[in-house]
């Protein structure tokens, strides 16, 4: 290469929507960037909108060779291809080229395993390795995203400047920080999707109990959101739903919500989370459920004949019945409670089972830090982030945001208007599996007695797994079938 060309700051491979609006973000705060794609007319792309952009220090590079070589050492390299494969195989044509204590950035959802393999792989050859999870969608990759570095400590510090100044800014600072050791990145930025999964079911579930039981309109449905938006549930999430709302069908009369298929798209890391869970005893229902609808979704055509067979059966819609009665204003205010109240159970969950990784890893996650950093740039910020962030400041061997005083006074206060709209969707047949998951978690967290005590007797009865007791230490076994006949023999009947 030409020695008088100045060197770039850092290196990013892989061009698609997310690649060139980080690479543009990262030129847009004075980074000099050189990019590379396998397809070249993506590097034609993207410096056209550097130029288009306002003249941004992005240089474009058309093989791995000169793309490597035209980065200031200690080199870093960011590289946003689709995870599996294609990473390994970027990693590959990159890393003949790389020197030792140069750094590679995966900056996509990967399974963080994948992760921890390549910081291995890469150690072998001198190479550092980061597994940095980015959320905020393209929107965030451009202005501002959250982003979540996961592994070499030393790589995380030789881009800290730049990952500082691109990251997503709140009252308290950038939206980054750095996660912990192997895969930590990914996996948080897994759990934060997972979070995201249920959030996202929730507030469907609160659309469809407002329309379907409360009837109101999607003008209606826009002015409430946009209030919530400006309340306790103020995010991002709940601001987008408020505006698709608003968006008129170019192709025909009303709204463009209610000509869209009602099938659920999914990328993978809900239903990682949802394993992780299990693999690690740890309960995360409300995730689980909005995974599940997911799928039902999916089951377009078998939801239709379902729907057929069961009115010929004489199934009826009794949302009309129970429309009648309804005081709308009330109904309003508690959806808005229980959708409140299932989102701090929902992100508990998240929460519990980053702990449980953490430990299981030595990971030593830093739980009220994670809460900050998505406060801003990512599609879970809200504003009751901040509360969890302050939760976890509080006590940060918090068992679970339920018990945190704060939410636990919220939770109670929220209850009553919870079970009426859980109780009105259920007797009008229409489903909230999120927020059922929700209450159900936090009415079997909250009782110091469950029937568990049937299930462990059921368990040894059948299989001899022996069981404890609560008034003495160690374990039993009972043969309760041959005493059960013993003392039932002159036990007469209930009539």
């Amino acid at each position: 290469m030409d020695a008088s060309v100045a060197l770039s700051r850092i290196g990013l491979a892989g061009l698609a929507v997310m690649g060139q609006n980080l690479a543009l973000n990262i030129a847009d705060k004075g980074f000099p960037i050189s990019v590379y794609n396998r397809t070249a007319s993506k590097v034609d792309e993207t410096l056209d909108r550097a130029v288009s952009e306002g003249g941004l220090p992005l240089s474009g590079h058309y093989s791995p060779r000169d793309f490597v070589l035209s980065i200031n050492p200690p080199r870093s390299v960011i590289i946003l291809v689709k995870a599996g494969a294609p990473v390994d195989h970027t990693i590959a044509a990159l890393s003949d080229h790389m020197s030792p204590g140069d750094c590679i950035i995966d900056g996509g959802n990967e399974w963080y395993e994948n992760t921890e393999r390549r910081i291995a792989e890469a150690s072998k050859r001198g190479l550092l390795y980061l597994g940095m999870g980015v959320s905020g969608g393209e929107d965030g990759a451009r202005n501002g995203p959250s982003l979540m570095p996961g592994g070499s400590f030393e790589a995380y510090e030789n881009v800290k400047e730049i990952l500082h100044k691109v990251a997503a800014q709140v009252d308290d600072g950038p939206c980054v920080t750095y996660i912990g050791e192997g895969g930590s990145g990914n996996f948080v930025k897994m759990v934060h999707n997972g979070i995201e999964y249920g959030d996202m079911q929730l507030i469907s579930e609160a659309y469809d109990v407002l329309k379907n039981a409360g009837g109101l309109s999607n003008e209606e449905l826009a002015a409430i959101f946009d209030e919530w938006n400006r309340g306790e549930l103020e995010s991002f999430l709940i601001e987008i739903t408020a505006d698709i709302f608003k968006v008129k069908d170019e192709y025909g009369d009303g709204e463009l919500v209610d000509k869209i298929l009602d099938k659920t798209g999914m990328k993978g890391t809900g239903k990682w989370t949802v394993q992780q869970a299990a693999e690690l005893s740890v309960a995360a229902p409300t995730i689980a459920a909005s995974l599940d609808c997911r799928y039902l979704s999916g089951l377009k055509e078998e939801r239709e004949s379902a729907s057929k067979v069961l009115k010929e059966a004489g199934l009826k819609d009794d949302v009309g019945s129970v429309r009648s009665g309804i005081d709308k204003k009330r109904l309003i205010d508690d959806v808005r409670q229980a959708l409140y109240a299932s989102k701090i159970c929902s992100y508990a969950q998240g929460m519990n089972l980053l702990r449980a990784k953490s430990i299981q890893k030595d990971w030593n996650l830093n739980f009220g830090e994670l809460a900050r950093i998505w406060k801003g740039g990512c599609i879970i910020r809200a504003v009751f982030l901040d509360r969890i962030k302050k939760a976890y400041q509080r006590n940060p061997n918090l068992a679970s945001l339920v018990v945190d005083p704060e939410f636990a006074r919220e939770m109670v206060q929220r209850q009553a208007a919870w079970r009426r709209v859980v109780g009105l969707a259920i007797s009008a047949g229409i489903s909230t599996p999120g927020m059922c998951a929700s209450l159900s978690y936090f009415d079997t967290y909250r009782r110091a007695r469950l029937p568990a005590n049937l299930v462990q007797a059921q368990r040894d009865l059948f299989g001899a797994h022996t069981y404890e007791r609560i008034d003495r230490p160690g374990s039993f076994h009972t043969e309760w079938t041959k005493l059960a006949r013993k003392s039932g023999a002159g036990v007469g009947s209930l009539n």
